[in-house]
Formats: C-alpha cells, structure tokens, sequence
C-alpha cells in the first residue's frame, strides 16, 4: 500500500470531516461527544495553518485515508516551542501503517519548524494501538491522566506522551517563537 503525505487543503475537509465524526462517535480517542461539521472543522484547520502549524494528510489509494496536526500545546508563551499532535486514520486502514506515515512526516515538519517538543494526549487508556505508533516513533510515557473524561458511560484515562524533537532541551531554540 502506498502512501503520499502532503500539506491537507481545503478540498480535504469533507474526508477529514468523515474521518473525524467516526472517532468521535465510535471512539474514544477524541473526548468529544457530538462530531463537527465541515464549516467547524475548515475553522479549525484555518486556524492552525494560518499561524504555521503543519496539517498533513495520507493519501492512500487516490483517497485521503488520514490526516495528522500539530497545534499548540498550551497557550502561555512560555510553552510555544512545544506542540501537541492529534493523528486520525480512516477505520477501514486501521493498521496498515498509515498512522506511523502521519505521524513521522508531522515529527519532520515540527523539527523543520524548531519546535523543541511534542506531546501526545492519547484518549483512554486502553488505546494500544495509538501509544504503540507513538513508542515506535520514540515517543516515551510520562503519565496518565486517571478517570480524566466520561464517554459512553464510563470514565476514561489520558495517556500522555513526549518526544523532543531536533536537539530538544539540550540547546536554546534557534528562534524566539
């Protein structure tokens, strides 16, 4: 199976609309409880890109069969070199490799971008799946967040993950943010 990653477009909003809804309402990688539509999610997109944070989705058979972001992960300044990634891949290629595709090229991008640190929150606990894709990519646990959410009716944990991205801490950011 081959895929292509390339920057999400506007045009992509319809599969990326799908693709989301049915993680919310099947999953629980996404606390959400009622799935946006397509003008929200064009809103949500715009405003990670207009402020140059990478979008990025997973061309898979001519079709887009995922997509990733990275986007802030707090809003004080003192955090701006850290990002926090969401990766989303169509259920019918769940375990194809399309979710490590994502996240690697979103990893590259946010390294390219000085970004010193990504985090993942990854809904529930029993996600095995989605933290196996983030060790692989070298992402190591740091905690969990216990009975943080409720979704269909029962509480869920966050597992939270981080991987330093170019020379992490171990240098001052080569811009000031």
């Amino acid at each position: 199976m081959t895929v292509v990653i390339r920057p999400a477009k506007l045009a992509d909003i319809p599969a990326i609309t799908r693709i989301y809804a049915h993680a919310v309402e099947h999953g629980t990688a996404s606390f959400e409880l009622t799935a946006p539509d397509e003008a929200e999610m064009a809103r949500r997109m715009a405003e990670l890109t207009t402020r140059n944070f990478p979008y990025l989705v997973a061309i898979v058979g001519g079709e887009t069969g995922g997509y990733a972001y990275a986007g802030p992960y707090r809003a004080r300044p003192a955090y701006r070199f850290t990002v926090e990634n969401s990766v989303y891949v169509a259920p019918e290629i769940h375990r194809r490799g399309v979710g490590k595709a994502l996240l690697d090229a979103l990893i590259e991008a946010c390294t390219g971008l000085d970004f010193r640190l990504m985090v993942a929150v990854i809904g529930d606990s029993n996600q095995a799946a989605s933290i196996g894709v983030h060790l692989a990519a070298g992402f190591t646990h740091v905690g969990v967040l216990k009975n943080i959410g409720y979704k269909f009716d029962r509480w869920l944990d966050t597992v939270l993950m981080q991987r330093a991205l170019g020379p992490g801490a171990a240098a001052p950011p080569a811009r000031d943010g």
